[in-house]
């Protein structure tokens, strides 16, 4: 493995609580089942050609249309209107940052390498989530999914944030909560940690760093 000069790290569910737990809480809050969201967003993608979440992320739809595309799928769905006012407040009012991981990337920064914050986002939330980070401070490089019009696991993402970072995939760690993220930025020659939870994503970048082989989730964990 050659010797890693960069980390690019995903901002939700890495550097903050998983996201899960915050879309469990809104679904409750709003006498949703586990998995209404999901299934009115592929509807909504089946009717209309598009996901509305990937439009969204990438800057193709305001959060005002998605928002009025899922509330009316879910009308269709459940046969009753559902709030969803005030959304992004209690999105990140659900979120809270991940102390030992920031440590961690403030540590390898410290050490002398390049850090890039690589999220697939929402245009309207960046003053919000830059707000959780000393996101300038910490990162060399930002790049956000609404503002370049690409999405993670699009390999262009990962190939704009390396040119940005002046480093080759090979020499670039990645972590990231998506699986499939991650299997997009190994394939691309990146060391690549898929994040379970903090102490293991630390011991896997930890592995990276020094070229030593990643540990692999059991079946348990897929």
């Amino acid at each position: 493995m050659s010797r890693i000069e960069a980390v690019i790290s995903d901002f939700g569910g890495v550097l903050t609580t998983p996201l899960l737990h915050t879309f469990a809480a809104i679904q409750e809050e709003h006498g949703l089942d586990a998995g209404d969201l999901g299934r009115a967003l592929r509807r909504a993608a089946e009717r209309d050609g598009a996901h509305p979440l990937y439009e969204l992320e990438c800057g193709r739809m305001t959060e005002d249309d998605f928002m009025d595309r899922l509330r009316a799928q879910l009308r269709e769905d459940l046969g009753r209107e559902v709030g969803l006012d005030s959304f992004a407040e209690r999105y990140f009012a659900g979120l809270e940052r991940n102390e030992p991981m920031i440590a961690f990337l403030t540590e390898l920064r410290d050490r002398g390498l390049r850090l890039a914050l690589l999220t697939n986002n929402v245009r309207e939330w960046e003053p919000r989530w830059r707000a959780m980070l000393p996101v300038d401070e910490l990162f060399d490089v930002v790049v956000d999914s609404a503002f370049v019009g690409l999405r993670k696991p699009d390999p262009a993402i990962y190939r704009l944030t390396c040119d940005r970072l002046g480093v080759a995939p090979e020499r670039c760690a990645f972590v990231d909560d998506v699986e499939v993220n991650c299997t997009a930025a190994a394939e691309l020659g990146m060391a690549a940690v898929w994040f379970r939870d903090t102490p293991q994503a630390i011991a896997d970048l930890r592995a990276a760093l020094r070229g030593a082989q990643l540990s692999q989730p059991s079946r348990s964990q897929r």
